[in-house]
């Protein structure tokens, strides 16, 4: 019996394996902040200071893939879709990025600010984070507001449907929309404590 030389076998299944691997799809990454963030707000007050603390998200969307609804009670993990970060984290960072742009503010989560400064505390839980290909992204959160050493708390809910077309990209735009009306809220709802009015 003929039995092909091991390196002649060992070369063979290395091109076979190239070859899966040149037809298979490249991988996306996609983020929810940056890129087309709106300049910071022109002031000569005092800069406004605010804490964006880390945004909570339900568990079965706290992935690094992308998740879509493909019908009810379905949905689908994009193997090769992908968030450029965490999504908790890409969500605070176009939070963030908003709000410090409609606000003038500057956001000191986690870094000094100075002395006598009173930053508002910004917290948001995302209880639905929905992705539909072709047809809408999905954002329903709660989310507060409470001023540093405060005892006042304004706790507000936001929800958001965007319409979204064919595409990837669509979809991930119709978050960032969803994101920036919501941002648009918190940013009121911040000037309205400044204020003293309150209110969501």
């Amino acid at each position: 019996m003929n039995r092909l030389p091991l390196s002649f076998a060992l070369a063979a299944a290395g091109a076979l394996l190239a070859a899966c691997a040149s037809n298979a799809p490249p991988d996306r990454f996609y983020t929810l902040g940056g890129g087309d963030a709106a300049a910071p707000a022109a002031t000569t007050a005092a800069p406004l200071y605010i804490e964006v603390l880390p945004v909570t998200v339900p568990a079965q969307v706290r992935r690094s893939q992308l998740v879509v609804t493909e019908g009810p009670g379905r949905v689908d993990l994009l193997e090769h879709h992908r968030w450029a970060g965490p999504l908790p984290d890409e969500i605070g960072r176009a939070l963030s990025l908003d709000l410090s742009a409609a606000l003038g503010a500057l956001d000191v989560y986690r870094t000094p600010h100075p002395s006598g400064s009173t930053p508002y505390r910004i917290g948001t839980t995302v209880q639905r984070f929905e992705s539909a290909p072709g047809a809408y992204a999905l954002l329903d959160a709660t989310w507060s507001v409470r001023k540093a050493g405060g005892d006042a708390v304004l706790a507000c809910r936001s929800v958001f449907r965007e319409p979204v077309g064919e595409g990837y990209e669509a979809l991930v735009a119709g978050h960032r929309a969803a994101l920036a009306k919501m941002a648009a809220a918190i940013g009121a709802a911040v000037r309205r404590q400044e204020a003293g009015t309150g209110g969501c």
